[in-house]
């Protein structure tokens, strides 16, 4: 008796190789800052004065302005680095992938671009 034994492809699901796509910005922003950059290129905020009662979250949308829409949620507390300023909304990156958009700069403490 014979047996055979065949070895069978192993089959990943793309999905799971393929990073998942940001939401893409209405209003991009640019976040190179050359190696030899001799200031700063970038600032850093601390999300501040959510009221608890409230939502209890800063909005991050994909423009500066409550017309376009909001991809993400972030909290007091929450660190973002701050990149542009369009009257007072700020070009933000957050989170541990460094998501970009748009922030309110009323409830953004310690910014500068």
């Amino acid at each position: 008796m014979t047996i055979t034994i065949r070895a069978l492809p192993l089959i990943v699901p793309i999905f799971l190789a393929t990073p998942i796509a940001a939401q893409p910005l209405d209003v991009p922003f640019d976040t190179y800052c050359p190696p030899d950059a001799q200031a700063a290129c970038f600032g850093a905020a601390t999300v501040i004065g959510l009221d608890p009662n409230g939502d209890g979250f800063l909005a991050v949308r994909t423009g500066p302005g409550t017309q376009y829409p909001m991809i993400a949620r972030i909290h007091n507390g929450d660190r973002v680095r701050t990149y542009d300023a369009r009257g007072p909304w700020y070009a933000i990156s957050f989170g541990p992938e460094a998501r970009l958009g748009w922030a309110h700069g009323n409830w953004l403490g310690d910014h500068y671009p």
